[in-house]
């Protein structure tokens, strides 16, 4: 019998790896479709060829393309071709900052990309499980005007409606998105206006910092990772306002690709989840900064900014209640420590091996 198909968009970015090696050992065969438009976004530094090399070392029989998703007259056939069981949309244009500068790149990616590969889906695989991963700056700075409060570290809700995080029923609109944030509503509200006009199995899964040991953080995207790779590097690192208390949830790349495979197996119609790691994988710049000098040993070197970076959520953390109770099989699996501690070891890696 022929293997499954699993078509993985921006195959060698975090998630997109990730999904592909996760989806590999469960048996799948892996297309991924990657052009590393991620080193024109941020230059040498967010080059992914690296990853291509090993993905077509790990995953047998590993099929990759090079076409541009904003192509549609290469990507339906391609798509026709292959008939995958399975699509999952990694691929995006991923700053916040950086889209201000590359509007029409920014969108053609993000927006005009994702409808490219939903027709191509309704019209040759409709009952195909689709799952996109789109981002919690859907929201736009509508977090920002809830109830907070101020403690020691960090920034928290004062308001008990979320103790448990952002759920999925805050409002997307009449809130500042940065031009990043737009793209990705317009590609968000397609996907589920496929799955509800055309019943397709289609999810969007609102990231928070998605993050994990190969991850290329770059300063203007990639949190975690690019404040570890500033520590081990003894790098300034630039906190730009909210006194550096501002909090983020991070989820480890294999637990994202763990809830793909749970939504693949029972896919829903136009779902949305908030995807990240909770209020227990969450931290602050300052708590980061000190689990990060835990495993290092090195201290961090840093500078403060006043000024925060327009639309940016002071707190943020996601309430995972939904994505639970629709896939009870699915939970965190790797805590915040331990997700720092295989950042650092991989970006000591990776830097060993630079140097050599």
């Amino acid at each position: 019998m022929a293997q499954k198909i699993v078509l993985v968009t921006g195959s060698c970015g975090l998630i997109g790896s990730e999904v592909s090696l996760f989806f590999s050992d469960l048996g799948f065969q892996i297309v991924g479709i990657d052009n590393n438009l991620r080193a024109v976004f941020f230059g040498p530094e967010g080059d992914t060829s690296w990853v291509l090399a090993r993905l077509r070392e790990q995953i047998p029989g590993y099929r990759h393309s090079t076409l541009d998703i904003r192509n549609r007259e290469e990507l339906l056939p391609f798509v026709k071709e292959i008939k995958p069981a399975i699509i999952i949309h990694t691929a995006a244009q991923p700053s916040h900052d950086r889209a201000a500068s590359i509007p029409f790149l920014d969108f053609e990616t993000n927006a005009l990309g994702t409808l490219h590969l939903l027709e191509a889906a309704r019209q040759y695989c409709p009952e195909s499980p689709f799952t996109h991963m789109s981002t919690n700056k859907v929201y736009g700075d509508r977090p920002n005007e809830i109830a907070l409060q101020e403690l020691d570290s960090r920034w928290d809700y004062s308001d008990p409606a979320y103790e448990n995080g952002i759920p999925e029923s805050l409002s997307i609109d009449q809130s500042k998105h940065s031009l990043f944030g737009a793209s990705k509503v317009a590609a968000d509200v397609m996907v589920q206006e496929y799955g509800r006009y055309f019943n397709m199995p289609t999810c969007c899964l609102r990231g928070g910092c998605l993050t994990g040991p190969n991850h290329s953080g770059v300063e203007l995207h990639g949190f975690l990772s690019y404040l570890i790779k500033c520590n081990i590097e003894a790098r300034e690192y630039t906190v730009y306002g909210y006194k550096g208390k501002q909090v983020r949830d991070n989820i480890h790349s294999h637990d994202v690709a763990r809830f793909m495979f749970e939504f693949s197996k029972a896919p829903r119609v136009a779902e949305v989840y908030n995807l990240g790691g909770g209020k227990r994988n969450s931290c602050s710049i300052h708590e980061a900064f000190e689990i990060a000098q835990r495993h290092t040993g090195c201290a961090m070197k840093w500078r403060y900014v006043d000024a925060n970076r327009s639309g940016d959520h002071i707190c943020y953390y996601s309430d995972l209640r939904k994505m639970k109770t629709h896939y009870p099989a699915w939970d965190i699996s790797r805590n915040l420590d331990t997700i720092i501690g295989e950042i650092v070891a991989g970006w000591t890696e990776r830097l060993t091996e630079k140097a050599r």
